[in-house]
C-alpha cells in the first residue's frame, strides 16, 4: 500500500467529514472527539496532519474553496453558452445549494464567515483569499459577457462582482435566519435587474 496515499486519504477523509458536521452546527459548537469520532480516526492520527484545531480549521477552509472554485470553473466553461447565461447557471446552483438543510446550506463562507473572523486569524485569511478567488472568477465572467454582448452594461467588473457575491451572501444569511428561499428568490430578481438580464 502507497503510505503517502493512504495519508493524503485520512487526511481528506477528516476534512470532508468535518466539513458536513461544522456545516450544519458551527465552527465553535463542534469539538474534536465528534469530528474523529464520525471520521473514524484516533486523536494521534488527527495531530499527525494538523498541529491544532484552529489549524484544522484554516486546512478544512483551504480544502472547501479548493473544490468550490474548481465548482465553478466547471460551470464557467460550459460549452455553448454565453457568458451570461453561465454566469446565471452560477446563481442557480448557489440557490439551489443553500436551500438545503432547511435553508441552512451547506456554503462554509456563509456558515463561518462571522462566528471565525474574529476567533482566528489563519482562518479568517482563508476566507479571505477564497472569497477573493471567488470575485476574481465572478469578473472574469462579467468581462467576457461585456465583451462578447450577451451582458448589456457598462461596469467596472470587479466592483460589481464584489457587490453581487455580498448580495448573495446577505441572502443566504438572511434565508438562514428566515429559513426561507424568499431571500435568495429576490437576490436572483435584483442579479437579473443589475445585469440587465
Amino acid at each position: 500500500m502507497n503510505t503517502e496515499n493512504n495519508n493524503l486519504d485520512v487526511r481528506q477523509h477528516t476534512l470532508e467529514t468535518a466539513q458536513k458536521i461544522i456545516s450544519r452546527k458551527g465552527y465553535s459548537a463542534v469539538g474534536l472527539n465528534e469530528i474523529l469520532t464520525a471520521a473514524d480516526v484516533p486523536k494521534g492520527s488527527f495531530y499527525y496532519y494538523f498541529k491544532s484545531k484552529d489549524a484544522f480549521g484554516e486546512a478544512m477552509l483551504q480544502n472547501y474553496f479548493e473544490e468550490y472554485l474548481a465548482t465553478m470553473d466547471t460551470i464557467f466553461s460550459a460549452e455553448n453558452q454565453t457568458m451570461a447565461q453561465r454566469l446565471l447557471n452560477y446563481w442557480e446552483h448557489w440557490l439551489t445549494s443553500q436551500e438545503t438543510f432547511d435553508c441552512q446550506g451547506k456554503c462554509l463562507a456563509v456558515k463561518l464567515a462571522a462566528e471565525v473572523s474574529d476567533l482566528s486569524e489563519a482562518m479568517r485569511l482563508a476566507l479571505k483569499s477564497g472569497t477573493l478567488g471567488i470575485i476574481s472568477r465572478l469578473a472574469g465572467v462579467i468581462d467576457g459577457g461585456m465583451a462578447d454582448g450577451s451582458l448589456n452594461i457598462e461596469a467596472d467588473a470587479n466592483s460589481l462582482a464584489q457587490t453581487l457575491y455580498q448580495m448573495w451572501l446577505g441572502a443566504s444569511l438572511m434565508a438562514k435566519i428566515t429559513r426561507s428561499i424568499d431571500p435568495m428568490n429576490n437576490a436572483m430578481a435584483a442579479t437579473r435587474k443589475i445585469l440587465h438580464l
